[in-house]
């Protein structure tokens, strides 16, 4: 094995386990073109990573997978004899991508983007979207989204948090919740007793 080859899996190696910066770094060293203020979380950038652009501020969970070719051609060697079919993946501006999802070749996801976990992706997904499924499909308005966060009664000012600070927070707020589901578990209870006397 070449010595640059050693070399590039030591790297790589190192890169799977670093924070997001070190995978960043190793990934533009692979051709790969990504904006400012990413986030990632996988190296699963296919083969052929030259072929993937990211726009600023993309967060892409672990376990995700982009592929940029199709394999499927194997299956007509004797037709196509040493032929391989290859696709970009485009991904825009202030987009997240949930765990395990699959991006395959030639797909493009627009700018404002939620695409949700496990999702299978190919072809063309408008700005301003939630993607979902498998096929993945459009199920609502990224707008009407952030309206659903907006309203969530479990959104705490967490996010800037290490998880010892974060942790006795998210145990008193669900504490909280049991608490007030019990009581009102209790009266149901008592609702349902005092009608079946009045009866």
């Amino acid at each position: 094995m070449r010595l640059d080859l050693i070399f590039n899996r030591i790297q790589r190696l190192i890169a799977e386990h670093s924070g997001s910066d070190g995978k960043i770094k190793f990934l533009r060293k692979q051709g790969v073109i990504i904006g400012n203020n990413c986030h990632l979380e996988t190296m699963s950038f296919s083969t052929e990573p030259y072929l993937v652009e990211l726009g600023d501020h993309v967060a892409i969970a672990n376990g995700t997978v982009l592929v940029t070719h199709d394999g499927g051609i194997s299956c007509f060697r004797d037709e196509f004899p040493g032929d391989d079919i290859f696709g970009k993946i485009i991904i825009g501006n202030n987009v997240h991508i949930g765990v395990n999802c699959t991006i395959l070749p030639n797909t493009i996801i627009g700018d404002n983007c939620i695409v949700g976990a496990g999702s299978v992706l190919r072809g063309r997904f408008p700005g301003e979207s939630v993607i979902v499924g498998n096929p993945a499909k459009v199920l609502m308005s990224v707008h009407a989204q952030k309206f659903l966060f907006k309203v969530n009664p479990n959104r705490l000012h967490t996010e800037e948090m290490t998880d010892p600070e974060k942790k006795p927070i998210v145990i008193k707020h669900f504490a909280a919740k049991s608490i007030i589901s019990e009581t009102a578990e209790s009266l149901n209870r008592t609702d349902s007793g005092n009608k079946f006397k009045s009866d």
